[in-house]
């Protein structure tokens, strides 16, 4: 089969959580090791740095994943959903994984006929892991895809865990309170492996200490660090590697970029203790043993190349949709944000925005129809033009309904079907000072790239 036949099947055989949800989530690491053994347990021929949270774990994956590259390190980068093209999810120096690699790996796993029924997010965790083994990798920067506990990729034992952050998403699947998330976030916590925790307080805070306690794991919460937003990103003027510039915008990402900062300091530190030089991190219990496992990998990170990746994120990952703009007069952003805790940072910024003197504001916005948007509405400005939309996958709930929950928001505008006739509409209305967003579901902000890649709009 060509490559587009081969994604046909991969989506037609197997569910995927992207395009039906619920139906489509396999729990569990039983299916994912039976693949994992059946391709040679490629996860086992290179060590990872493993991300999981709420919101911000894409953007925090590619910015460690940036600053490796830039180190000289040869780097594979595991993450979902994609926004325009499949192979944005696997990725090994910024470059997304060829085409014919995909058909390779789909034809050896049909010639398997193997006896389980893997998920897509199983089957495209394995082929990820399996490229990265091809490619002789130095290190693979792996997302949590939900949850952690029984995640696919919780197969792995990495150099360093990273939880970003606790909200309230996926809830019929990880629990109905912070602290209930918190507990199947943690269990990507590993017995001797350092973790970094971006943002926690109160009860999530205590289950993450208490996991770490449980399993020995040194565990260190990023500290609030002193930086300002500017044109190309967070200027930080006091870090372990100097000043440096964060090359993510947004309010969401002044915690992603101390989150980035400490994670790297816990790694380089472990780096030191293995060379005799000191930086040694501190196990959770005095009966605790220190973490395992070799980063000698690391020896080519210097504070140049630190910040060399922290200035060129999206260059050296290949990011996109993270208050990304495309384009000026009108100014035309979008962002991926689509939970609760993603709109309590979106929200003041564009509530800023549609309140300058001359600008005016349009929102081309959808969500998916098992997202709870009661909580999100009201943190969108009251003063705006909005476009309700859908995106074109099966989960995406009707603008008509969203139009009339947006009702009792206050928020107030027409329905379109499509993105592309939603954006195109907010574009005939926007004059040169305006500024339109797209977001509320990743799907919108791919539907959008993916129109602009075709220049359908």
């Amino acid at each position: 089969m060509t490559y587009e036949e081969n994604i046909t099947w991969l989506y037609s055989q197997l569910p995927a959580f992207q395009r039906i949800g619920a139906a489509a989530y396999k729990p569990g690491l039983s299916r994912v090791l039976v693949l994992e053994e059946a391709f040679g347990n490629p996860h086992l021929r290179w060590p990872s740095v493993h991300i999981g949270g709420t919101n911000g774990k894409g953007s925090t994956s590619s910015a460690i994943a940036s600053v490796l590259t830039a180190s000289g390190l040869k780097v594979g980068l595991y993450t979902s959903p994609h926004l325009v093209e499949f192979r944005e999810r696997i990725r090994v120096n910024g470059e997304m994984i060829p085409r014919e690699a995909v058909v390779d790996f789909l034809e050896r796993y049909r010639a398997m006929k193997l006896d389980i029924e893997p998920s897509f997010f199983e089957l495209t965790m394995v082929m990820a892991f399996d490229y990265f083994a091809k490619q002789q990798v130095d290190i693979a920067v792996v997302e949590v895809g939900m949850g952690g506990r029984l995640d696919s990729t919780n197969v792995l034992t990495p150099l360093l865990s990273i939880i970003t952050n606790i909200s309230l998403d996926h809830t019929a699947f990880l629990g109905d309170t912070p602290a209930k998330i918190a507990a199947e976030k943690a269990g990507i916590i590993k017995p001797g492996v350092p973790v970094v925790i971006g943002e926690a307080e109160g009860e999530v805070k205590q289950v993450f200490e208490d996991k770490a306690l449980e399993v020995c794991a040194p565990i260190v919460f990023a500290p609030d660090m002193e930086m300002e937003q500017r044109e190309d990103g967070w200027h930080i003027p006091d870090t372990p590697f100097g000043p440096v510039v964060y090359s993510l915008s947004g309010d969401c990402q002044r915690k992603n970029a101390a989150t980035v900062l400490t994670a790297l300091e816990i790694l380089l530190s472990r780096q030191q203790r293995e060379e005799g030089s000191g930086g040694a991190l501190a196990p959770t219990s005095p009966k605790c043993r220190p973490a395992l496992g070799s980063t000698s990998i690391l020896l080519r990170a210097t504070p140049q190349s630190i910040r060399e990746g922290l200035a060129n994120i999206s260059k050296y990952s290949g990011l996109m949709g993270r208050w990304m703009t495309l384009s000026h007069s009108p100014e035309v952003i979008c962002d991926t944000g689509h939970n609760i805790g993603g709109w309590q940072y979106l929200g003041p910024r564009l509530r800023e925005i549609a309140s300058k003197p001359g600008t005016n504001l349009h929102m081309v916005i959808g969500f998916v129809s098992d997202k709870d948007v009661s909580h999100i509405l009201p943190l969108m400005p009251r003063n705006a033009s909005y476009y309700f939309t859908r995106a074109s996958v099966e989960r995406a709930m009707a603008p008509e309904q969203l139009a009339e929950i947006a009702k009792s928001a206050g928020l107030k505008g027409d329905v379109y079907q499509t993105v592309s006739e939603a954006y195109s509409a907010a574009l005939a209305s926007a004059s040169t000072t305006d500024t339109i967003f797209i977001g509320g579901s990743t799907f919108v902000v791919a539907d959008l790239l993916q129109a602009k890649a075709t220049n359908s709009i």
